[in-house]
C-alpha cells in the first residue's frame, strides 16, 4: 500500500468560531445533567426491546406470521441500539466512566461484529478525516459502489445508482460477513492496518462473536421452535433486510448527498480550512425537527452537531443545533437540513453522477 501523508488542519484563528461555540455550548447547555439522564435511559429502553423481541422470538415464534414480525422488530431494534447507545458509548458519551463505555461496547460482539476494530474505523480515521479519499473508512466500503470522486471508475459503476438500490437491504449482512473479513485479512486499500496493527485477540474475539451471533439468533429459534428451518433462516434473513433498510437511511443522509464535497489535501497534507470549518463543509443534518426520527437514529439526524461534539450524548443535539445554525450564517458557513425522504433522494442522484464515465465531481466542487 502505498505512503500516504497524513492530512492536518489550519490552526483557528482569534475569531475562530468554533472556540466561540464551544464556549456558549458549555455555558447554555451542557451544564444540564438532565439531558445525559435521557440518554442513558434511552441506552436501556433500546437494549431491554431487542432483548424482548428476541424472547418473542422463543415464546412465540410457532405462529409463523409472529415468528416473522418478532425478527423484523429484533432488526430494527438491532439498528436503532447501534445507531443511538453503542454509537454513543464508542465515543464516551452514554456513561460517565470510561470502562462502563467500553464495556457496553461489548454489545457490537452480541450482533456478530468486532467493537475494538469499529471503534478505530469510526474514530481515528471517519471523524478526524470525514469525505476526504484514503482516510475516511465509513465511505469507503467497497469496489462495487464509487463515491470519491477521485476513485477508480469501473464498467459496472454506470449501473450503480440501480443495483445499490437493491444492495442496500443486504447492508448488515454484507457488514457481517464480508466487510469484516475484509477489514481483518485484507490488503488492498486497508485503511485500518495503514494506521495500527489489530491485536491478534481480536481475531478470535471476531471468530466467536459471528459463531455466538448466529447460534443464539438461528441455532437456538431452530432447536426450541417446532418451525422448519428454512422458516427460522428466513426470518433471520427479514431482520437483517429490515433491519439495513433503517440503517441505511442514517448512513447515506449526513455525507453523501448530490452537493457533498471529497476535499483533496495536497501533497504535504496541509489542508486550508481548520477541522471545525471542514466538519462544517461535508456533514449534514436531516429530518432533524422530526421527534420520531430524533428518536430513531440519535446523533444522526443531528449529524452536524456530533461530528462538532462527538464526545456528547447526543440527547443534547437538538439543543446544540439551533446554536451552531446561528453561528453558520454569521461565519457564511454552509449548514444543510433535508427531509430523510429528500436526502436519501439525493444519494442516489450522486450515485447516478458518479457512475458516469466521466469524473463530474472534481475535488469537491459543484
Amino acid at each position: 500500500m502505498e505512503a500516504l501523508v497524513k492530512p492536518t488542519y489550519k490552526k483557528p484563528g482569534p475569531d475562530d468560531f468554533f472556540k466561540k461555540l464551544q464556549k456558549e455550548v458549555q455555558e447554555k447547555i451542557l451544564g444540564d445533567k438532565r439531558i445525559q439522564r435521557r440518554n442513558v435511559a434511552k441506552t436501556y429502553l433500546l437494549l431491554f426491546l431487542y432483548v424482548g423481541f428476541y424472547t418473542a422470538i422463543l415464546l412465540f415464534g410457532n405462529y409463523t406470521p409472529l415468528l416473522f414480525l418478532s425478527y423484523i422488530l429484533l432488526g430494527f431494534s438491532m439498528i436503532m441500539l447501534f445507531i443511538n447507545a453503542f454509537h454513543d458509548a464508542a465515543h464516551g458519551a452514554v456513561f460517565k466512566k470510561r470502562r462502563h463505555n467500553q464495556r457496553f461496547m461489548y454489545v457490537l460482539e452480541f450482533f456478530g461484529s468486532n467493537s475494538w476494530l469499529w471503534g478505530k474505523r469510526h474514530n481515528a480515521l471517519h471523524h478526524p478525516y470525514p469525505n476526504i479519499q484514503h482516510w475516511d473508512t465509513d465511505i469507503k466500503q467497497s469496489d462495487l459502489v464509487r463515491i470519491f470522486p477521485d476513485s477508480e471508475y469501473l464498467e459496472q459503476h454506470r449501473y450503480q445508482h440501480i443495483y445499490m438500490f437493491l444492495l442496500y437491504p443486504l447492508y448488515t449482512l454484507n457488514w457481517l460477513f464480508i466487510r469484516d473479513f475484509k477489514d481483518f485479512f485484507g490488503t488492498k486499500d486497508n485503511y485500518v492496518k495503514r494506521i495500527m496493527k489489530i491485536p491478534k485477540v481480536e481475531y478470535y474475539k471476531l471468530f466467536a462473536a459471528k459463531i455466538f451471533n448466529l447460534f443464539y439468533l438461528v441455532g437456538i429459534p431452530m432447536i426450541v421452535l417446532s418451525q422448519p428451518w428454512y422458516m427460522v433462516l428466513l426470518g433471520w434473513l427479514c431482520m437483517h433486510i429490515f433491519g439495513s433498510l433503517l440503517g441505511v437511511i442514517a448512513l447515506i443522509s449526513t455525507h453523501v448527498d448530490e452537493t457533498a464535497v471529497f476535499p483533496l489535501p495536497p501533497a504535504d497534507g496541509k489542508m486550508d480550512v481548520t477541522w471545525a470549518e471542514h466538519q462544517m463543509m461535508v456533514t449534514k443534518d436531516f429530518s432533524a425537527d422530526n421527534p420520531i426520527a430524533n428518536f430513531l437514529f440519535g446523533g444522526f439526524t443531528h449529524h452536524v452537531a456530533h461530528h462538532l461534539f462527538p464526545h456528547v450524548a447526543h440527547t443534547y443535539y437538538p439543543y446544540i443545533t439551533p446554536i451552531i445554525k446561528r453561528y453558520a450564517k454569521e461565519y457564511n458557513l454552509p449548514y444543510t437540513c433535508y427531509p430523510a425522504i429528500k436526502a436519501v433522494r439525493s444519494h442516489f442522484v450522486l450515485l447516478k453522477k458518479q457512475g458516469a464515465s466521466e469524473n463530474i465531481l472534481q475535488h469537491g466542487e459543484l
